[in-house]
């Protein structure tokens, strides 16, 4: 687990580096129409950690077996208009709650990694395992935000 949270503390500050690489306006340019701008990325990543993955931690440690709702990213970032937000306060509510995530995370003991629930759409969730999956969504983003980055100025 220590590997993951590593990651987790990370990722904030390549996200703070592509803000400052792209700067606003440019962090509100869309690569194309199917393809979210940094803005937006950075919105969805704020409002799942403190919708998704801060709800998640807490319930799993309050609750017998809870049953958790998704967290529709797409659905959501149509609904709040992300690229109209201002990209670094977005940055800065990410930053935030990833803090208070890793904190958690940090504090568990070995009874409570083990504590489970259901995820809607995904099925079984152990505490001890959402550091790894909150990895796997951030590389997500990473990849994303790396194409964002590695497209020509011009483009941009």
């Amino acid at each position: 687990m220590d590997e993951f949270l590593k990651q987790l503390e990370e990722f904030p500050r390549f996200l703070t580096g592509a803000l400052d690489q792209l700067g606003d306006p440019g962090a509100r340019a869309r690569p194309d129409p199917e393809s979210w701008s940094l803005c937006e990325e950075l919105w969805h990543l704020a409002d799942l950690e403190r919708e998704g993955y801060l709800v998640r931690i807490e319930r799993l440690l309050a609750e017998d077996a809870p049953r958790l709702e998704d967290f529709d990213g797409d659905a959501v970032a149509a609904a709040r208009d992300y690229n109209a937000k201002d990209p670094y306060l977005g940055l800065q509510r990410f930053r935030a709650a990833r803090s208070t995530a890793l904190a958690r995370l940090r504090a568990l003991d070995e009874g409570q990694r083990h504590r489970s629930g259901v995820q809607e759409g995904h099925g079984a969730l152990v505490l001890g395992d959402l550091s790894r999956l909150m990895c796997e969504h951030d590389a997500q983003h990473r990849r994303s935000i790396e194409a964002l980055l590695a497209r020509p100025r011009a483009a941009r």
